[in-house]
């Protein structure tokens, strides 16, 4: 045996002994990575199981197929961009303030999660059953944290409120994603500026109940 081919032995002999949740969280993240640069259809098992130096059977014991694991990479990331957005909204009883956090929340997932963004909102996976019923849910769960305070505040119907939610969310989602396809040809601050103007000029015409 050759001393590189030891090292690499050695190196996944290691990774053998990591926690369960560490080593899929090493596992989901060269993940991310190929199926960001290759797309779904052109990602191999092979090449993840590379980059995350584990051998195919171990990634395999984890994620029994090419589609369990990408599912499994799209839930983290839709949980985690899901949470940052209720949590934005609930930071603040301030409704300005609210579309400035939650404006903010996604272009911070932009800067701090690129790769994930681009998954979620570019995959050539979309048309598939189960990874459309998880983005209309991530979509429905960042709206319903929007329509609730819409609904609190103009006393509106719950599905009117829910459909400005779905409006707004959709407007900051694709508006980001603009910007991210554009190279940041307007600086981060610029293109929040933007949608924060637009944005709160459109909700702010809905007057409250307590007005």
């Amino acid at each position: 045996m050759t001393t590189e081919s030891a090292t690499a032995n050695n190196s996944r002999s290691d990774k053998s002994r990591l926690p369960r949740d560490e080593r899929r969280a090493i596992l989901l993240s060269a993940a991310l990575e190929v199926f960001t640069a290759a797309g779904y259809h052109s990602a191999a098992m092979d090449e993840i199981a590379d980059r995350a130096n584990v051998s195919k059977p171990v990634l395999y014991q984890h994620f029994p197929s090419k589609l369990d694991l990408y599912l499994a990479v799209l839930d983290l990331h839709i949980d985690s961009l899901v949470f940052e957005i209720q949590k934005a909204i609930s930071s603040t009883p301030d409704n300005e303030r609210r579309v400035h956090v939650t404006i903010e929340a996604y272009f911070n997932f932009i800067e701090n999660e690129g790769e994930a963004f681009r998954l979620l909102f570019e995959s050539d996976m979309s048309v598939e059953p189960q990874v459309r019923e998880r983005l209309n849910r991530m979509t429905y769960d960042c709206a319903a944290a929007v329509s609730g305070v819409i609904s609190n505040d103009t006393g509106l119907p719950k599905e009117a409120a829910m459909m400005l939610g779905v409006g707004l969310i959709g407007y900051v989602q694709v508006t980001a994603r603009h910007w991210l396809e554009r190279d940041s040809k307007l600086t981060r601050q610029q293109a929040m500026d933007l949608v924060e103007n637009l944005m709160w000029r459109g909700i702010s015409g809905f007057p409250r109940t307590d007005s």
